[in-house]
């Protein structure tokens, strides 16, 4: 891998952490009663999504949607399979229970994202009357309404539909 790569994909880790991290700001700046603050983090989040959308793209790690699913099945195996087993053995040993109660939350929902991409991959358009509901608690992603979240034992009202956004 050329450096220019090395740094363009650690470019795009930066600014979707920059994200992330922003958005989770300005929901704090929100329950703190500063929406114009929140509006400021928001509005960087939005820029930061800009630039780590173009890294990607400038990695060449954005093909056609075939393409695309593959690679986020391959991702979704990877956590569940290798990357958060072994952050749950290492929280543990270091006594940090809720941390690997939360990672363990995490293996489940990859797992369950890592079958979604599998049934995509297999047919595309069974999933056009499809709509998914997330877990504000763990993640869990279920196709249609959910009573109860079967990872995180969240009830019905945890659960948001996922609307169509940020095109």
């Amino acid at each position: 891998m050329s450096k220019t790569q090395e740094n363009l994909m650690a470019a795009f880790a930066g600014e979707s952490q920059a994200n992330r991290k922003y958005l989770a700001f300005a929901q704090v700046a929100d329950k703190e009663g500063l929406p114009q603050v929140a509006k400021l983090f928001r509005a960087a989040a939005a820029a930061e999504t800009i630039h780590a959308h173009a890294h990607l793209k400038n990695a060449g790690k954005i093909g056609d949607t075939a393409a695309n699913l593959q690679s986020a099945l391959e991702g979704e195996t990877y956590e569940f399979t290798k990357m958060y087993p072994e952050m749950i053995k290492d929280a543990e040993a270091e006594g940090k229970t809720a941390v690997a109660k939360y990672f363990e939350f995490a293996n489940k929902v990859e797992e369950v994202h890592a079958n979604l991409y599998k049934k995509a991959i297999a047919n595309p358009s069974a999933l056009a009357n499809v709509d998914y509901y997330v877990c504000k608690i763990c993640g869990y992603t279920h196709e249609g309404p959910c009573e109860a979240c079967p990872v995180c034992g969240a009830g019905a009202a945890a659960f948001f539909k996922v609307e169509e956004c940020c095109k």
